[in-house]
C-alpha cells in the first residue's frame, strides 16, 4: 500500500485551509480552452499514472481522484478500505488536435499489466483495479477494438480490464496532485512512481514531450 504522507508544510497548511491547486478543474480547463476534451482511466496507483499521461505529448493536465464505485464523495482513506466501489481514476485533458483518444487508449495498455485483476504491484485490491471509462460509444468502439486487438495478438484473453461507462468522477485531496513531481524523495515514489514511469518512456518515446524524455 501506498503510505498515506504529507511531505510539505507549505501543502498541508493549504490543504488544512480548503485550498485546491486543481479544485473544479473541469470547469477551469474548460473554460480557458475550449478546445480540450477529458478522457478517464485507471491501472493503479494515481500518482503513477498521473505523471505518465502528463508526459505525453498533447495532453495538457491529468488529476487524480476517484471513479467506478457506488459511494457518493469517497475520500482517499475511504477507498483504501476496498469498500466503495471506486478505483484511484486519473481524468486526462488533452487537446485532439496533438492526441487522439485511441493514443491515449495506447498508453493506458501499454503502462500497465491488464491481465492483472486488483491492482498493480504493490498495490492490491479492488480500489486499484484496471478501468477504461468511456463517456459515448465512439470510445467505447475505440477501447473495445483494442482490447480485442490485445487480447488476439499479446495476452490470450487474459485482459480483465474493466470497460465501463462513467457516471461521476470526483476529485481526490489536493496533496495527491502532481504528487510525484512534488514529492521526489517520498520513498514509495523513488521505488515505484519513478521505475513505472520511467519504463514507460523506455517503451514509448514517440509520444512524450521534449520536457518529459530524460529518465529520472
Amino acid at each position: 500500500m501506498k503510505p498515506y504522507l504529507i511531505t510539505s508544510t507549505a501543502l498541508m497548511l493549504l490543504v488544512l485551509l480548503g485550498f485546491s491547486p486543481k479544485k473544479n478543474t473541469e470547469k477551469r480547463l474548460f473554460e480557458q480552452r475550449k478546445e480540450l476534451e477529458v478522457a478517464y482511466f485507471a491501472s493503479g496507483c494515481f500518482w503513477c499514472v498521473e505523471a505518465i499521461f502528463e508526459s505525453v505529448v498533447g495532453v495538457e493536465e491529468a488529476v487524480s481522484g476517484y471513479a467506478g464505485g457506488f459511494t457518493k464523495n469517497p475520500t482517499y482513506k475511504s477507498i483504501g478500505t476496498g469498500t466503495t466501489g471506486h478505483s484511484e481514476t486519473v481524468a486526462v485533458y488533452y487537446n485532439p488536435s496533438k492526441v487522439s483518444f485511441k493514443t491515449l487508449v495506447q498508453v493506458f495498455f501499454g503502462s500497465h499489466d491488464p491481465t492483472t485483476k486488483n491492482g498493480q504491484h504493490p498495490d492490491y485490491g479492488s480500489q486499484y483495479r484496471s478501468i477504461a471509462f468511456y463517456q459515448n460509444e465512439k470510445e467505447k468502439k475505440v477501447i473495445d477494438a483494442f482490447v480485442l486487438y490485445l487480447n488476439t495478438s499479446y495476452y490470450k484473453g487474459r485482459i480483465v480490464t474493466e470497460v465501463t461507462k462513467l457516471d461521476v468522477f470526483y476529485e481526490a485531496e489536493a496533496y495527491h496532485q502532481n504528487y510525484e513531481r512534488l514529492n521526489p524523495n517520498n520513498p514509495y515514489v523513488k521505488r515505484v512512481s519513478v521505475p513505472r514511469l520511467n519504463r514507460f518512456k523506455k517503451k514509448f518515446p514517440q509520444l512524450l514531450k521534449k520536457s518529459a524524455r530524460r529518465l529520472h
